[in-house]
């Protein structure tokens, strides 16, 4: 990874629709070579794939929420294969500390929280706490020889 590629993915990591020619204009390249270097990074597996941002508001979501399960004895496996099928779970990570799992929900209102908490209690104990706004949201990582 050199500086260029740095620059590249901090610039894709802002605006992944950016096209290749304005990439180059930012970066000193032809587009077909930003195109070269992109799918090096793709094929490498630094950049893993593109997403579209979408609001959870505007989609029927009002609550947005962090939850942790600290798992009962013997729960924790069967939360694991069980949690891909949660529609509501935006992030899941099985984490350490008294808590074994943390998970990024949206829900449609106060009831759907509880109908989702009452799913969850069969695995664990749950800490609900709604998330009021985003103070940073997607930092885009950075080459940690900028900080030097």
């Amino acid at each position: 990874m050199d500086d260029t590629n740095w620059k590249i993915l901090q610039l894709l990591q802002e605006n992944a629709r950016l096209s290749n020619a304005e990439i180059g204009r930012n970066v000193g390249l032809s587009s077909p070579a930003v195109a070269e270097r992109i799918k090096k990074m793709e094929d490498l597996g630094i950049i893993e794939g593109y997403t579209t941002k979408v609001s959870y508001a505007k989609t029927g979501y009002q609550l947005k929420a962090i939850i942790t399960i600290r798992a009962f004895m013997g729960r924790l496996k069967p939360f694991l294969s069980k949690i891909s099928e949660f529609k509501e779970v935006l992030n899941c990570y099985r984490i350490t500390g008294n808590e074994n799992i943390i998970m990024e929900v949206v829900l449609e209102d106060q009831v759907h929280l509880q109908g989702f908490i009452d799913r969850l209690i069969t695995y664990g104990e749950a800490k609900t706490h709604i998330i009021l706004s985003n103070v940073v949201e997607n930092n885009p990582i950075l080459n940690r020889k900028d900080d030097k």
